[in-house]
């Protein structure tokens, strides 16, 4: 089968990191599309002062598509803590920096990249321009930037009331579009609605693409709500938002967690304003759409999904769009 991803952030490198143990025996083509429109920490310093797209999520996912995650991934993750001028940065960034100004090329940077640490798959930007996120609040508030959109939304004053990027006419790959027009599976999420999943979308060759391709898409729905972007959001708000970004119904299946984080877990969440998202199944199956939901939970001290469990649960899911009665 023929997978792609979409997403961004550390939801769609730990989502990455699990479903690369089916490739190549039941998924023998893998696309992750990433979003590059971050403008924080090392990403956004080398994207003001060099010019070029913020590497790191593309960074993070190259890593979790890596063969043998060895002392050469943990090279690429590798993050200076001194030095004037390398502070904050990490190796892997500079390395993508520094290929791109070499073959003024982010995509090809990304395939040598990809090459060298034999990545199971293949990634793609969602677009190779600049681009801000931009977003107006409730309040009338425009406020420009990934960063500054949650912090903004995390002074509680208003929530986000519209989204785009600029330029708004920016085009996508054209090896981004062929991939998820040949794709059986289309993957969204998991990771932040409105800075991780939703700026792919509002590339309008993506958003298209997506809508003509005859793939079975599948929406990973957050563990916890995201403070500052989708406070007292349920499951089927955060569809109903990417449908708002997209014009029309596109999705077929959900996939929520059904379990709860531990409860000194679940504790330090509550204190940072994130809950667990409401699974409200009926709704969703109101809405026309598969619900697929287990304990997706990892463990540790973060409410997150574990990769194995969300991966296994996919390929199962998989297997049941696949058959003829779900057509």
């Amino acid at each position: 089968m023929r997978v792609v991803t979409i997403g961004g952030g550390t939801g769609l490198s730990s989502l990455l990191r699990g479903i690369k143990l089916y490739v190549p025996e039941r998924i023998h083509n893998l696309t992750a599309i990433v979003t590059v429109a971050d403008n924080g920490g090392s990403s956004g310093r080398i994207r003001r002062e060099l010019n070029i797209p913020p590497p790191g999520d593309v960074r993070n996912c190259i890593v979790a598509l890596a063969e043998d995650e060895a002392i050469l991934s943990k090279a690429f993750q590798y993050r200076f803590e001194e030095g004037e001028g390398l502070k904050g940065h990490s190796f892997g960034n500079l390395f993508l920096t520094v290929l791109t100004k070499i073959t003024g090329s982010f995509i090809e940077a990304i395939e040598i990249t990809s090459n060298i640490l034999k990545i199971k798959g293949r990634i793609i930007p969602s677009t190779a321009e600049l681009v801000n996120l931009v977003a107006e609040f409730s309040d009338g508030k425009i406020i420009e930037g990934e960063t500054e959109i949650t912090e903004y939304g995390k002074t509680l004053k208003a929530k986000i009331k519209r989204i785009w990027l600029e330029p708004e006419d920016i085009k996508a790959p054209p090896e981004a579009i062929e991939k998820i027009l040949e794709a059986d599976f289309i993957i969204l999420g998991p990771g932040s609605l409105f800075t991780s999943i939703v700026p792919n979308l509002l590339v309008k060759d993506i958003a298209s693409a997506i809508l003509k391709s005859k793939a079975k898409k599948v929406y990973i729905v957050n563990v916890m709500t995201q403070y500052g972007e989708t406070d007292k959001f349920t499951a089927s708000d955060h569809v109903k938002a990417l449908y708002d970004i997209v014009g029309k119904p596109f999705i077929d299946a959900v996939v929520i967690n059904t379990t709860l984080p531990p409860d000194d877990v679940l504790k330090r969440y509550l204190k940072e304003h994130s809950e667990p998202v409401v699974a409200d199944a009926g709704t969703l199956s109101e809405m026309g759409l598969i619900v697929c939901s287990g304990d997706l939970i990892d463990k540790g001290t973060y409410a997150r999904h574990n990769p194995q469990k969300l991966a296994d649960l996919l390929v199962k899911l998989f297997e049941k769009l696949n058959e003829p009665a779900s057509v």
